[in-house]
């Protein structure tokens, strides 16, 4: 599990909206934008760069632009005591892009992506034959209506200062 991110404050909510608007702009762009130091701004960003505040760049690539049109979410039930080991196992598949654990009946909620229906298939019996695994339930995922997204809560922590 990464570090705990240090909470952002106004400012840095503020850099982190310029740079949604302009991924590639310079610290002196951004300085200026925001009316901060040259300095201020990198010191910012070095230390949102080496914290758990920024997701992994791998999180802008879609999977579709690499032939996986399929996206599901599989929930799956694990025999008790057998979570880091399940999910350590499903780490290892590369169709599987995120693991949450869950309360309730399911013990994961598994975010996979496959090229077709035989390759979702596929998928699923490798799932099924982890050791630990009791039950696979999968959904197709149809249509995203909302993307994922910080841009809301950025705006409301610009604003909170």
């Amino acid at each position: 599990m990464p570090p705990s991110p240090d909470r952002l404050d106004a400012t840095d909510a503020r850099l982190l909206l310029a740079l949604r608007e302009d991924p590639r702009a310079s610290v002196m762009a951004l300085s200026q934008q925001l009316g901060l130091a040259r300095n201020t701004v990198q010191a910012r960003l070095a230390r949102l760069e080496s914290s758990a505040a920024l997701a992994p760049l791998d999180r802008r690539v879609r999977a579709e632009a690499l032939g996986y049109r399929l996206a599901a979410y599989a929930t799956v039930q694990v025999v008790q005591r057998s979570l880091a080991e399940v999910s350590d196992a499903l780490a290892e598949i590369p169709e599987v892009l995120e693991v949450t654990g869950l309360s309730g009946a399911a013990d994961l909620l598994v975010h996979v992506v496959a090229q077709d229906a035989d390759d979702l298939w596929r998928l699923t019996e490798q799932v099924l034959a982890i050791p630990g695994v009791q039950r696979v339930d999968t959904a197709l995922a149809l249509r995203r209506f909302v993307e994922h997204r910080t841009a809301p809560l950025l705006d409301r922590a610009a604003q909170d200062g």
